[in-house]
């Protein structure tokens, strides 16, 4: 059953951090990198999740590493707001927010979890999560989503109200509950006294023997406290990566997402399934994107240009206002030769400086 939407803004100002689980490795995966490093369209899977929480009005981040964890540092340690917290030994979702205790001292607010592998969130669910957790002065609240094949998620338990009871993980479900399609995107909303007097609480009883953060959820309303549980997400956006498939299906339906945006904007995109658009790219209105073309990293397409057939534009490249691109590889050394493009000798000519190279940028977009 849905619980009734709130869509009331927060009624008071209070403070927000959000807790980023990224300590784990996917052994499926077959992988020296952490899993949140993997790229979606251009982007590591964390950070998408940090530009999701930053559109939420999130700026104080603990990034929960461990595995690898010199790789996540080293790309997102210069990003502001962000602190790091170990979890050396990998207990479950539970232990890995206990461990950021200390981080918490001295902060009165409402805290976000969220798993640092799920780069399909957006901003609006993490605001509209928020937004009702306060309206509605709840202890704990979850956003939870219904999809056709529920298997591996943990599955939202109601009673016959309607009214959210709990979580099973899947290891740990009956057979009746394993047919129950609401699941657990892993995106919560806690109160920090509440949610630090309940980590005291979990106990791994499950399949595992790990401490799970969905517990406290079940021990909160156990004493008596609000939980509130909306089925708020849409199904793609709940889409996990465990393995290299996991990893390219996610990437087709980011590509979806970047391409629908920036035709929405008033870019025509001749053919969406052979052309590929980074996910830090921008791209001027009436620009048109033919296909066969790829657009990289922090690439800037002007208003009124034509990139392609059969065109690429690297990382940095700035194509100005009207340019044309293509066919063939375009880099920043293309524009000492005229790299407008050879859509006719003439036209190449002409725009021998519309295209550039910026100077060297840092940081994750």
């Amino acid at each position: 059953m849905t619980a009734a939407r709130v869509d009331t803004q927060p009624t008071s100002p209070r403070d927000t951090l959000a807790i980023i689980l990224a300590a784990g490795r996917s052994t499926r995966m077959k992988t020296e990198l952490p899993k949140v490093m993997h790229e979606v369209c251009g982007v590591p899977m964390l950070g998408h999740v940090l530009r999701a929480c930053r559109e939420a009005g999130i700026e104080r981040f603990v990034v929960v590493v461990g595995f690898a964890k010199e790789a996540i540092i080293s790309a997102f340690s210069r990003e502001p707001g962000v602190e790091f917290v170990e979890q050396k030994e990998q207990k479950g979702t539970g232990h890995a927010v206990m461990m950021c205790q200390d981080a918490l001292k001295g902060f009165i607010g409402d805290v976000i979890i969220i798993a640092g592998d799920m780069p399909m969130i957006r901003g609006q669910t993490l605001r509209d999560l928020l937004g009702a957790h306060r309206a509605t002065a709840s202890a704990a609240s979850i956003a939870t989503t219904v999809l056709a094949d529920p298997t591996g998620y943990g599955r939202i338990i109601r009673n016959d109200k309607g009214d959210f009871t709990g979580i099973v993980e899947h290891r740990d479900c009956t057979p009746e509950q394993l047919k129950i399609n609401e699941v657990n995107p892993s995106y919560y909303c806690f109160d920090v006294a509440e949610l630090v007097a309940a980590l005291g609480d979990i106990k791994p009883n499950n399949a595992k023997g790990e401490y799970y953060i969905t517990d406290t959820l079940a021990i909160l309303r156990d004493k008596g406290k609000t939980v509130r549980g909306s089925t708020s997400v849409p199904a793609a956006d709940a889409t996990g990566i465990n393995s290299r498939v996991d990893l390219a299906e996610v990437n087709r339906l980011m590509q979806t997402r970047i391409q629908h945006h920036w035709m929405e904007t008033g870019v025509t995109i001749v053919d969406t399934a052979t052309t590929w658009i980074d996910a830090r790219a921008q791209i001027g209105t009436d620009a048109t994107i033919r296909p066969f073309s790829t657009i990289e990293g922090n690439a800037r397409i002007g208003s009124r240009c034509v990139i392609g057939p059969y065109a690429y534009v690297g990382d940095g490249t700035i194509v100005e206002e009207g340019a044309a691109v293509g066919p063939g590889v375009l880099t920043a050394l293309d524009a000492a030769r005229g790299a407008a493009g050879t859509r006719g000798q003439g036209e190449s000519r002409q725009k021998s400086q519309a295209v550039r190279r910026p100077p060297a940028q840092t940081g994750i977009a």
